[in-house]
């Protein structure tokens, strides 16, 4: 059983038990402090509500150390390089759901085909991008120094960037970032001519 996560199965729900690190700089400094998620609401002492960022981090965080603790040796997170954390993506592509045309699949390209193919399943580059930015953020807050965060390291800014377009040319879609809508600016009073 995954030592991170346990679920119970109860008749009526599903309820997850995470161990995760709370930082709380309200405290007078940098400490952070460990607790354990209760099924009960009984718990005078329960962790504020999260928001889904927040939990999507913590349960991030927590598959990226889980990964770290079964990397053959096992990895210290002050061990961990860029290199690593490419390795990490591409473990998690063999559970991803975009499907990626190759270049000799008669759909390379084309966005909607209109029949299955035996291309491989990967995870999209938005997904990859955004669960960067979270164990990025994540990384910081559990102690990290800015300036050795393995999250941005360069390796891993091409290698996303790569992804970007080898997806974007195979599936016929084009990641163009959306521009703000500006609002024009509200209309000046006229000035009055001087008398």
């Amino acid at each position: 059983m995954d030592p991170i996560t346990h679920q119970i199965n109860s008749s009526s729900s599903n309820i997850e038990i995470n161990t995760f690190t709370i930082t709380t700089p309200a405290s007078g400094g940098s400490g952070s402090s460990s607790m354990m998620g209760s099924p009960s609401g009984s718990s005078a002492s329960s962790p504020t509500t999260l928001s889904r960022y927040e939990n999507q981090k913590r349960r991030d965080w927590n598959t990226f150390g889980q990964y770290l603790r079964n990397h053959r040796p096992p990895l210290s997170l002050s061990r961990c390089s860029g290199a690593h954390v490419l390795e990490f993506l591409r473990y998690l592509d063999q559970f991803g759901k975009t499907k990626i045309h190759t270049q000799l699949c008669p759909f390379f390209g084309h966005p909607n085909p209109p029949a299955p193919c035996p291309c491989p399943l990967r995870q999209a580059w938005g997904s990859l991008d955004a669960l960067i930015g979270r164990l990025r953020a994540a990384y910081e807050e559990n102690g990290g120094k800015p300036e050795a965060n393995p999250f941005g390291a360069r390796a891993v800014r091409l290698y996303l960037r790569e992804v970007r377009d080898s997806q974007s040319k195979a599936r016929g879609i084009s990641y163009e970032k959306k521009k703000r809508k500006r609002l024009p600016p509200p209309p000046q009073p006229a000035a009055l001519p001087p008398s």
